[in-house]
């Protein structure tokens, strides 16, 4: 295929085509074509048509938004558009059951103090009693009295009986008071309450709960009560167990402790000093 001439017919392509005197002259002086005003010193640019825009209503921008306060508008008045926001978050509760649970901030009134007060009765009794079988204060037997005791009160081995006693009595007494590992301290008083308990209840026949003869046991009871409450209850914020959790929040561990102060009181009688200490009473003789 031959290509196809091109067609000079047009007289305006002529036109566009044939190069001016300007480029002629830059032609001949230096030696190559200009192809743009920039390219050649002599050639001027072309006068604009429109200025440039200077203002706002010549860029098509909006006017400009009044201020709050001015004329016409209300100080308190929104403005007349609105941006999209995030609506505040609701405040949190500040005071709810399950806040103060999980804080550890219950009210808990006077439990506390009441707790303390018991803790300090019973503890300084055992303490009382614990030191006049060690040291023979307030009256006392002694170490050595307290051992023959137990030997006529028909003790198996009344050294060892004596030694147990006199610790669990001081021992357990002294950090109930303090408020220190308070289960094992209320549950080793328990263990030692029920066994003189059950040494006093078992030396007549018939149930002995009166205060008035040597073998009441009423205040025995009461004792061994109250030490029970204690496990259950635990030793309150007044104590050195305070950041425990069976200080305020006692649960099934303290159920434990009670059942195994008990099995041990019931076991030691057995082992140290044999019998029946319910005879006379209904069915248990």
């Amino acid at each position: 295929m031959t290509e196809k001439p091109k067609d000079t017919s047009d007289p305006s392509a002529a036109q566009r085509s044939a190069p001016s005197t300007a480029e002629r002259s830059a032609v001949s002086s230096t030696g190559r074509g200009v192809s743009s005003p920039f390219d050649s010193p002599t050639e001027q640019f072309p006068r604009l048509s429109k200025d440039v825009p200077r203002t706002d209503d010549e860029l098509g921008l909006d006017p400009d938004v009044p201020p709050v306060g001015a004329s016409g508008t209300a100080p308190d008045a929104s403005p007349a558009y609105a941006y999209a926001s995030i609506p505040p978050a609701a405040n949190a509760p500040t005071d709810t059951g399950r806040l103060r649970r999980r804080n550890g901030e219950n009210r808990r009134g006077t439990l506390d103090f009441g707790l303390f007060l018991l803790r300090l009765i019973v503890g300084g009794t055992f303490i009382y009693h614990g030191l006049q079988k060690l040291t023979g204060w307030f009256n006392g037997p002694g170490l050595d009295g307290t051992r023959d005791m137990m030997e006529k009160g028909g003790w198996d081995h009344p050294t060892v009986s004596a030694i147990l006693v006199t610790i669990g009595e001081v021992g357990g007494g002294a950090l109930l008071v303090l408020g220190l590992a308070t289960p094992l301290a209320a549950g080793a008083v328990l263990a030692v309450i029920l066994d003189a308990w059950a040494w006093k209840q078992g030396m007549i026949p018939g149930f002995q709960y009166k205060a008035s003869v040597p073998t009441g046991v009423e205040m025995e009871s009461i004792l061994a009560g109250v030490s029970a409450v204690i496990i259950l209850t635990g030793p309150g914020r007044w104590a050195l167990d305070r950041n425990r959790g069976w200080a305020t929040r006692p649960f099934a561990g303290s159920f434990v402790v009670l059942l195994l102060a008990i099995a041990a009181a019931i076991f030691t009688y057995w082992y140290l000093h044999g019998g029946n200490p319910l005879t006379g009473i209904g069915p248990f003789d």
